[in-house]
């Protein structure tokens, strides 16, 4: 997951590449196209199979739906997967490895892809892009041994249409890496004097790779002094690593304001702040925002034990520091030498919610978007 990827890129490796998506549900040699039913039939009607007979899938509210079922070993490597934008906290992407009964990845599907808040921000980073309008791209590698197995739940009222495709290679020997884990935790608001926890209780030999969040200030002024604390095998009380700061550790400094424009929203390959939300004087009263920071060239080693934790910090009178209580959601991502790894419990539609007034509220009565591409 580096730049010097693409200086490999020419190497003859005996794999072989298969996609699975609605037009080619379990990623068969020669299987894709076939299909004589979907939810473009009746556009194609005049043009018969081959012609974009199935390019998505409905899931029915409280229902979930495989995206992907994979036998052997393998590892994906690229997940492209739309939606409209009020299905992105009421969706939940999960990721099984080697036929655990647990997932290893359990995450709302919006802040999986870097978009927490119900609302487009552009990310141009190296394992996450999201593009206009709505299209999710995700180049995290995630290998196995003995089988993958991706699942969307629609924990809505209504049904969601659902476009995708996931590719994935075969044939390879993913016998030395980590298994892909990501974690969603939400504090809503945070409790006094208390950091956020990103991740706890992991166990098992691994790296720390990357960290979203999706931050709602629940007061006025600065907001960004915490710090992040990373907490290493023995470490107890203290960290072996502590920032200097919330906006520090994202990668920009004096509260990502530029002089004259205020917060400043920026992408980058390995860390940003795509998402700026200004109240509106109306229904938007708090400020959102969303951050990520990837550890591709600084993964964070552990041996035994993992703990990750995050401050929110303003500031009072007298120049001293504020304790705030904020709505802080995160997602963490972790390569791990096992499929499965403490977790927290799975988050109901009401710990999912997002209040950002009645502009955002769906229509329950509207129809599926039209097919994007």
């Amino acid at each position: 997951m580096t730049n010097a990827d693409l200086s490999t890129i020419s190497r003859l490796r005996s794999v072989q590449t298969r996609s699975i998506s609605p037009e080619n549900f379990d990623g068969s040699v020669g299987g894709g196209g076939r299909a004589t039913e979907g939810t473009g039939a009746e556009s194609a009607r005049d043009l018969g199979p081959g012609w974009k007979i199935s390019p998505s899938v409905d899931i029915k509210a409280g229902e979930t739906f495989e995206l992907a079922s994979i036998p052997g070993a393998g590892k994906i490597t690229h997940i492209w997967i739309t939606t409209h934008k009020d299905n992105w906290r009421t969706l939940l992407f999960r990721a099984y490895w080697d036929g655990a009964e647990e997932p290893a990845i359990e995450v709302p599907y919006g802040d999986f892809f870097c978009n927490g808040w119900g609302e487009f921000a552009q990310v141009s980073s190296q394992p996450i892009a999201a593009n206009p309008n709505g299209g999710f791209n995700s180049y995290w590698p995630m290998p196995f041994q003995d089988g993958a197995r991706l699942t969307i739940e629609n924990l809505s009222v209504v049904d969601v249409r659902v476009y995708y495709q996931v590719t994935y290679e075969i044939g390879g020997d993913y016998s030395g890496d980590g298994y892909l884990h990501a974690q969603w935790r939400r504090s809503n608001p945070l409790e006094d004097r208390t950091p956020h926890t990103i991740i706890e209780g992991i166990e098992g030999q691994g790296q720390y790779v990357g960290t979203y969040i999706a931050w709602g200030v629940n007061s006025n002024g600065w907001w960004g002094e915490g710090e992040i604390k990373f907490y290493l095998d023995s470490d107890d009380e203290y960290p072996t690593i502590c920032g200097t700061g919330t906006e520090d550790y994202f990668g920009g400094a004096w509260n990502f304001d530029i002089p004259g424009q205020g917060y400043t929203a920026f992408s980058t390959p390995y860390l940003g702040m795509p998402q700026v939300i200004r109240p509106d004087g109306l229904y938007l009263s708090q400020q959102r925002f969303g951050m990520y920071r990837w550890h591709l060239l600084d993964p964070i080693h552990f041996s035994e034990k993992l703990r990750v934790d995050i401050q929110a910090l303003g500031w009072r009178s007298g120049w001293r520091y504020l304790p705030l209580r904020d709505d802080i959601a995160s997602t963490a991502l972790f390569y791990l030498d096992r499929p499965t790894a403490r977790r927290p419990k799975t988050p109901s539609a009401d710990d999912l919610e997002v209040h950002l007034g009645r502009e955002a509220v769906p229509d329950i009565g509207a129809q599926p978007p039209r097919d994007p591409a």
